[in-house]
């Protein structure tokens, strides 16, 4: 155990960091730009929590509105699933589900002052309020079964502010109040979670974008982000906006694309993370890690090629 942490550590300095992945800063250097935004284009971004939007796309986000392009954001969740957070928020070691729930509140307050930060109208953000750390039961098991979190103790959407208030926590809800949302914006790009991302909520954001685009014909409309890259990623913790944001390794033969930021972006990237208090208190290393030279982006969700070529696929 002492040896992990040791490790831990040591990668976690920046120039370690530099000597024991040399060819990671070469391979973003050489990865081709984004597309340009344009004038009118609608950019939709998913946000499984209060606070991905940011880490993801903050950069990407001044960038198409300096374009003349209108950005949405929908959070799929108030955030009201992080124990540790709660048990800060409410000063207690033991949280209950009234805690919880004001851990969403104060989430989603956190996420309008971000976007004030980044100069997305408060009317351009929706939050549809479902249960932070609870879409995969959702997804699967509950897709039309009313569904109890664990930790709020709710079965519905409640929160003041959202979009789909009274609707049953079940899978059937959140993909329908999603489509009518899309249906409603008719985004021109959505920024999604990539499917190989580590937390099961961005996954399922992943899955449910990927099927409603595929139902409409706009697959192609998607681009994919990674936050929960793997073990340590992104590397180095802290703030480090000299270096650049790496690929990530659970999703490392995506077909990436690659945004430079001014520093001005990146100094207002990490005033809109630093919105977020709540995380700050827990997470500041791992969230100021995100206000790097570029951020990520790719054209699709799966690499090339079969998934698995140890497999025989029968004929």
């Amino acid at each position: 155990m002492l040896a992990a942490a040791l490790l831990l550590l040591v990668i976690n300095v920046a120039r370690v960091t530099r000597l024991i992945q040399p060819l990671a800063a070469a391979r973003v250097a050489q990865l081709p730009a984004t597309d340009a935004f344009h004038r009118g284009e609608k950019i939709l971004i998913l946000a499984p929590h209060p606070d991905d939007e940011t880490l993801c796309c903050a950069g990407l986000i001044q960038q198409a509105q300096a374009a003349g392009a209108q950005v949405y954001i929908t959070f799929m969740t108030s955030g009201d699933g992080f124990e540790f957070d709660a048990a800060l928020e409410g000063h207690t070691l033991r949280p209950n589900a009234q805690t919880f729930r004001q851990l969403a509140v104060t989430r989603m307050a956190e996420a309008r002052a971000a976007g004030q930060v980044l100069g997305v109208p408060v009317s351009h953000l929706t939050f549809l309020g479902y249960p932070d750390g609870s879409l995969l039961p959702l997804f699967l098991e509950h897709y039309t079964i009313p569904y109890l979190a664990p930790t709020t103790r709710l079965t519905r959407v409640t929160y003041p502010g959202t979009s789909s208030l009274g609707h049953s926590y079940t899978g059937q809800s959140l993909e329908g109040d999603l489509g009518r949302q899309v249906d409603r914006l008719n985004p021109d790009l959505m920024f999604v979670p990539a499917p190989q991302d580590a937390h099961a909520d961005h996954r399922v954001t992943a899955y449910v974008a990927l099927r409603l685009m595929a139902e409409r014909g706009q697959a192609a409309r998607l681009r994919f982000w990674v936050v929960h890259g793997g073990l340590e990623w992104p590397l180095p913790k802290g703030l480090h906006p000299d270096e650049p944001l790496t690929l990530p390794s659970r999703a490392v033969h995506l077909a990436w694309m690659r945004a430079d930021l001014t520093p001005a972006q990146e100094q207002r990237k990490g005033q809109a993370i630093r919105a977020y208090h709540s995380q700050m208190l827990l997470l500041a290393r791992f969230l100021e890690a995100f206000v790097r030279k570029n951020e990520l982006l790719s054209r699709t969700p799966l690499p090339p090629g079969p998934l698995d070529t140890s497999v025989p696929v029968s004929p």
